[in-house]
């Protein structure tokens, strides 16, 4: 699926290495922007979206949980190259292909299993267009105790079907990844699944990537994206304990 044509290149994010209240250490072999008390026994996985781990409002919303007492990570899955809409002509597809969300869960485990090896019992994910499709295929196994997919990209009913922890799935009105129809056809699954608890919610009016893409200037963006961001908190807050 094309990506520089899409909804996803647009307002990209200036990218900064030194952003954020956290630092940049190395888990599981990656760069991981790391933020939060480091005793803690909850940790949160940060998935990004194809802007990667630098992306100033995605670090800051990473220091946001934190500030809950959360140890949250977000590893570079992208190894230093992530979208670069500043190169001439930047070939969507071929980052795609060279960005598998398969290698992205593979390399989503050692990462949760480094953190286990650290104390921390009990996990949840965190995934946002991109990582959306890394944190339901996280949702599919018993490595982490709940998940939040913020306006998704690629997921399918079949990733939703497999779905064995709790999940929360926000998504935008307007989105050409994940259209209101298909969220609809998720919260239809989740509700069968009725051992599973679930949140589903559309928000009106905003654009996929609404949640950390976002002009900090424009009030009615910035009340949308936190109160996403709101909805995420809560359901960590509810399942990762």
């Amino acid at each position: 699926m094309a990506m520089a044509s899409s909804q996803c290149l647009v307002n990209p994010p200036i990218l900064s290495p030194t952003c954020g209240a956290g630092t940049v250490q190395e888990l599981a072999g990656l760069k991981t922007y790391v933020t939060g008390p480091s005793d803690s026994k909850l940790a949160i996985l940060f998935l990004s979206d194809g802007f990667g781990y630098e992306a100033p409002l995605f670090r800051k919303l990473a220091d946001k949980v934190a500030a809950s007492g959360f140890l949250v990570v977000a590893p570079d899955f992208f190894y230093g190259e992530p979208v670069d809409v500043r190169i001439p002509h930047f070939d969507g597809d071929a980052w795609v292909k060279a960005h598998d969300t398969d290698k992205g869960y593979e390399d989503a485990k050692p990462v949760i299993g480094a953190l286990k090896s650290k104390g921390v019992s009990a996990i949840g994910a965190a995934g946002f267009c991109w990582g959306g499709k890394v944190a339901v295929k996280l949702a599919s196994t018993n490595d982490i105790q709940a998940a939040v997919l913020l306006h998704p990209t690629w997921v399918t009913v079949d990733d939703i079907k497999e779905v064995k922890i709790p999940v929360a799935i926000l998504g935008a009105e307007i989105d050409l990844y994940c259209p209101v129809e298909q969220v609809k056809q998720f919260a239809e699954i989740l509700s069968i699944k009725s051992v599973i608890d679930s949140f589903v919610k559309t928000f009106p009016g905003v654009s996929h990537g609404w949640t950390v893409k976002y002009k900090v200037e424009d009030e009615s963006a910035v009340k949308n994206a936190e109160e996403a961001h709101e909805d995420m908190l809560n359901w960590f807050t509810k399942h990762v304990k």
